[in-house]
């Protein structure tokens, strides 16, 4: 089999996040793996297992995760199922999320919180560096300094690689960027929800990784006969692997990330990488919202 089809993901091209970081650009969220509501053990936790070490070797390079996600039941997966880690491996984590039960997320940005949390992951991962760290949400009740400016510190010590944040505003992004360098942002984007479009725009101007996340959400889109519906009849694709090529053609700083607790959808996933959408259909599938 040729290397192309044995790991689809190497079609999605590659983008450095923080000009260092090398990754093919269609990667794997791991918030999927845990129990329901993103809360405690997965129902199968050997099938998780089985979809990590399928992504990789599907050829996907970066996958994202945070301490919230069980809490720390996706990271620990991560380390069970893939370390010790393939040398072109990027794994990103998140903080700033606290968990009280099923479908509850509650920012908390206090600085020894944060740090905490950072160990906490290096731990989990089996990491003595996470390459790239993300503030899971910003905490209104805390100063942005302190915040970022304890993740500035954790990089200073080398703890972390690289800083991002999700679920930002361009004003927010420039506020962060002033207390240290940010090379990521990842927020919620995808064919059918582009809210967030003023921020990708930022972050093509600027070389800054666009991490969209629901990146698969289709919608009224995808209906019998809707745009979706009749382009993936010609390619014999599904709608959910048009939605992917279409973030993969919108931008060149776009790293989606799909997630899944199945083998059998990550290898639909990952074979998105190799749709490619004429001009008419991007543009099509772009009007169509």
């Amino acid at each position: 089999m040729a290397d192309a089809d044995a790991r689809p993901a190497k079609a999605s091209g590659t983008y450095r996040i923080g000009g260092d970081l090398s990754v093919d650009r269609l990667g794997y969220g791991a918030m999927q793996i845990t129990g329901p509501g993103v809360w405690g053990d997965p129902k199968d936790p050997a099938e998780a297992v089985r979809v990590l070490r399928r992504a990789v070797e599907l050829g996907v390079t970066f996958i994202d995760t945070a301490d919230s996600y069980g809490p720390f039941v996706s990271e620990q997966l991560i380390r069970e199922a893939l370390h010790p880690y393939a040398d072109d491996l990027v794994i990103a984590t998140k903080a700033g999320l606290t968990r009280s039960g099923p479908h509850d997320w509650r920012p908390v940005g206090r600085p020894e919180y944060l740090r905490q949390q950072c160990e906490l992951s290096l731990r989990h991962l089996g990491l003595e560096q996470i390459p790239l760290y993300q503030l899971h949400r910003i905490d209104p009740k805390v100063p942005l300094a302190d915040q970022l400016g304890e993740l500035a510190l954790l990089k200073q010590e080398g703890k972390i690689g690289h800083i991002g944040l999700s679920e930002v505003s361009v004003a927010e992004i420039e506020a962060a960027q002033a207390i240290t360098p940010i090379v990521s942002v990842q927020n919620l984007y995808n064919v059918a929800n582009r809210q967030s479009e003023e921020v990708l725009e930022y972050c093509e101007r600027n070389d800054l990784a666009f991490i969209p996340w629901f990146p698969i959400a289709t919608g009224e889109l995808a209906k019998p006969g809707g745009p979706l519906d009749a382009i993936a009849r010609e390619h014999g694709a599904t709608p959910a692997q048009l939605a992917l090529a279409w973030l993969l053609r919108r931008s060149p700083v776009m790293l989606p990330i799909p997630g899944t607790s199945s083998v059998a959808h990550l290898e639909e996933n990952v074979a998105a990488a190799q749709v490619q959408l004429t001009d008419d259909e991007y543009a099509a599938l772009t009007k169509a919202v």
